[in-house]
């Protein structure tokens, strides 16, 4: 059985890190400069679902290195959602050794499953979220003065939501695990479901980057969709594998049906 990272030598476990964070840092910085030339239309594609919010459709850059400062960001940016397959590749691989035998299997679905909701999650967020939060964002302007669009403060905004609106999207994989491995039995997510949703009415808070009600109610509604049919896949998988018995479950219990089947 292979060595996991948990019992390597320190020294090479730190090697082992280096090394997958280095293909990831080398895989982004490839990404960037090649897209870096075809920002221009990638900016057009992003401003495309705001325009209409912004009344007037054009970006203004307010300093020298303004242009090639938002060029860089949105080729940064564009080169983590093309890489994001290898990057959530490296870091599953990098756990890959310490799980067992039988956990291994659930390796490639799971990164399958991360990618396609990262997109999902960014897709959801062009096509409802960026409309409806910088409509409100701006009407709170227009109520009273003219809006000048800073090109770099709105392309930041739209990044850092379609990043968050990404990473929250993986909540579903995040459940489903702690469910199915026991690690949290089923019946604590069922029976604290109040605490639950109040951590992710704060989770909606804290990864949304405007002051936007519209975007935290939005994604709290999201969170708590995704949460569900999560916890709806988890327990058909219980069941079907372990018995309805099974969803009290901890940890020590699955432990315990491994080591009775030996």
């Amino acid at each position: 059985m292979p060595i996991g990272p948990a019992r390597m030598p320190i020294m090479d476990h730190l090697g082992e890190l280096r090394r997958r964070i280095t293909i990831i840092v080398v895989a982004v910085i490839v990404g960037a400069l090649v897209v870096y030339m075809a920002t221009p239309t990638l900016i057009e594609m992003m401003i495309d679902q705001i325009r209409s919010a912004m009344r007037g459709g054009d970006l203004y850059v307010f300093s020298a290195l303004g242009g090639f400062t938002i060029r860089f960001k949105v080729s940064l940016f564009f080169s983590v959602i093309v890489c994001s397959p290898i990057i959530i590749w490296q870091i599953m691989a990098f756990f890959l050794p310490a799980l067992k035998p039988n956990e291994r299997k659930w390796v490639v679905p799971t990164v399958g499953a991360m990618v396609a909701l990262f997109f999902l999650g960014m897709i959801f967020c062009y096509f409802i979220i960026q409309p409806a939060a910088f409509g409100w964002l701006l009407d709170q302007t227009f109520e009273f003065a003219q809006s000048m669009a800073d090109a770099e403060d709105y392309l930041n905004i739209y990044m850092l939501l379609e990043i968050g609106f990404g990473l929250a999207f993986q909540l579903p994989l995040v459940i489903f695990y702690l469910s199915i491995f026991h690690l949290v039995p089923y019946r604590t997510f069922r029976s604290q479901w109040r605490t639950v949703y109040v951590a992710l009415m704060a989770l909606s808070a804290v990864v949304t980057p405007d002051a936007s009600p519209i975007t935290m109610v939005l994604m709290f509604a999201v969170l708590i969709a995704l949460y569900e049919a999560a916890l709806a896949v988890a327990r058909y998988i219980i069941i079907a594998r372990d018995g309805k018995a099974a969803l009290k479950w901890g940890r020590e219990d699955y432990e315990q049906r491994d080591l009775d089947r030996l």
